[in-house]
């Protein structure tokens, strides 16, 4: 059985208040979600010793998350990762955007990060709606979007997006969550062990922008297929790694396009606990929180300051700047189409407790 509950989380600077809503199961798994960026606040799930163990990235005020640079937890869009030059060209015209990427160059992730959406509960289902206006940063369209959580029994966080527009437009969602599985002790997570079900990563360039072209992994420090600790390559001297001075790729993964499929596993040793991610997306990206240390906000969950690789991300999406490169997946929405995607996170410590 889930029950769901609320409790007022602070208010915005202009004043609005802000809700967390906290589903709760009874395996004892428990997950906090902000109506603000229809944040991911908290995973709270019991380690190997039944030790409840919240092993999300946050912060503890409404304060924090308005000046956070990290989009801990937080919903992504209108379009994840990066759009390169922040410019794009549909149905022969084209669109301007912000161009708010760290260097300058690019447009990343959006604004959905900072609005509140609307909430309802539906039996044990969390869902939430945003409804983006036509020319929004940019973008074309008024876009309908829905995204519901649900906890299932067996450690299973269910996100489902369903998005909707009125005119043609870009959409690519996601979940930017930051992971620790040893727990809010100010850790890195350099010694977990992950695998990840992916051939091929896109390539990018100097900038960050994508290039068009897909690189297996073989011999690559992104060459993830078997199990290993995620600092294990960290000093390879590999260009497409060193640049970003650790993982920041979009890892293609192995499958059939819509769906779902696993993405990859990731365990800490100290806790015993692992974690599973499936989507139905064609690929993620997976980052080591390289930048983390960067935030200029001063502490995270408990007053605890977050280090470099404090947390890592496994961000189900399509491939950044798809609508500049029509070789890969589309992300374009028309009137009359649903845009549908589904990303399960679902966390074990029984199986782990051989390896630790």
């Amino acid at each position: 059985m889930v029950t769901v509950f609320s409790e007022k989380f602070g208010r915005t600077k202009e004043g609005r208040e802000v809700t967390a809503f906290e589903l709760h199961s009874d395996s004892g798994m428990r997950v906090k979600v902000l109506d603000f960026g229809c944040t991911l606040h908290s995973i709270i799930v019991p380690d190997q010793n039944g030790i409840p163990t919240d092993v999300v990235l946050g912060y503890d005020d409404i304060t924090s998350y308005e000046n956070g640079s990290c989009y801990y937890g937080a919903t992504i869009g209108r379009y994840a990762n990066r759009i390169g030059g922040a410019r794009f060209v549909l149905d022969g015209k084209e669109y301007l955007l912000e161009k708010n990427s760290p260097n300058g160059h690019n447009h990343i992730h959006g604004v959905f990060s900072k609005r509140i959406f609307d909430v309802s509960v539906e039996d044990d289902v969390l869902v939430l709606k945003y409804l983006s206006p036509d020319m929004e940063e940019g973008y074309p369209g008024n876009l309908n979007l829905e995204i519901r959580y649900r906890l299932s029994e067996n450690n299973t966080l269910e996100v489902a997006y369903t998005a909707t527009t009125d005119a043609p437009t870009i959409i690519n969602l996601t979940n930017h969550c930051y992971f620790n599985l040893n727990g809010q002790d100010g850790s890195t997570i350099l010694d977990h062990k992950v695998k990840l079900n992916c051939d091929y990563f896109s390539e990018y360039d100097e900038f960050f922008a994508q290039t068009g072209k897909l690189i297996s992994v073989e011999n690559t420090p992104l060459d993830l297929r078997k199990e290993q600790t995620i600092g294990a390559r960290f000093n390879d001297d590999y260009p497409k790694f060193r640049v970003c001075t650790g993982y920041d790729h979009n890892m293609i993964l192995n499958g059939e396009p819509n769906e779902l499929k696993l993405v990859g596993s990731a365990r800490s040793a100290k806790t015993g606990i692992g974690l599973e991610v499936f989507t139905t997306e064609p690929a993620i990206q997976f980052y080591s929180g390289n930048f983390i240390h960067f935030d200029p906000v001063e502490s995270g969950k408990n007053g605890i300051r977050y280090p470099k690789n404090g947390g890592f991300c496994m961000e189900a999406q399509h491939y950044p700047d798809s609508v500049n490169h029509p070789h890969f997946p589309t992300t374009v929405l028309r009137p009359g189409e649903i845009y549908s995607q589904k990303t399960l996170y679902r966390f074990n410590t029984a199986s782990l407790k051989n390896h630790c």
